[in-house]
């Protein structure tokens, strides 16, 4: 796999290994030895998935004591999706950056704690996967 820096600080886009052959494709969505050796050390437990129809707008959410690290991923369909650093101590504080997430490119993106993040649904239908580094809990949601 191979995994770039975002111009936001901590966040990183990893592109999975893909092997292809007759039969269809296979790549490894996680593991964390591996994520670990490129700076992923968020110990995950929870996955959520959600489904959204064209033109919805998820977001922008972030979580707050505890707050939550996220990787994030489109099994179907097409996503602009954006992060917005919410740490006051950063360096790229109150900046946003955005990339499109699709069946197509099989990106994932890694959002750290402090971000607020959002999408908006370009196909007709879109499936996406978050895994987060904390349970959720509604009364610590904002956005």
């Amino acid at each position: 796999m191979k995994v770039s820096k975002a111009p936001l600080d901590g966040v990183l886009v990893v592109e999975p290994k893909i092997f292809k052959d007759p039969r269809g494709m296979f790549y490894e969505v996680y593991s964390a030895k591996r994520y670990a050796e490129h700076g992923i050390t968020a110990h995950f437990v929870q996955d959520n998935h959600s489904v959204s129809e064209k033109g919805v707008v998820r977001g922008l959410h972030y979580q707050v004591n505890p707050g939550q690290a996220k990787l994030v991923r489109v099994t179907r369909g097409e996503v602009f999706d954006v992060v917005v650093d919410i740490r006051k101590e950063s360096s790229t504080y109150g900046k946003w950056w955005g990339l499109r997430l699709s069946e197509t490119n099989n990106l994932q993106l890694y959002i750290p704690v402090g971000f607020a993040h959002g999408f908006c649904v370009l196909s007709e239908t879109v499936e996406f996967l978050y895994k987060c580094s904390d349970y959720y809990s509604p009364e610590n949601e904002r956005g």
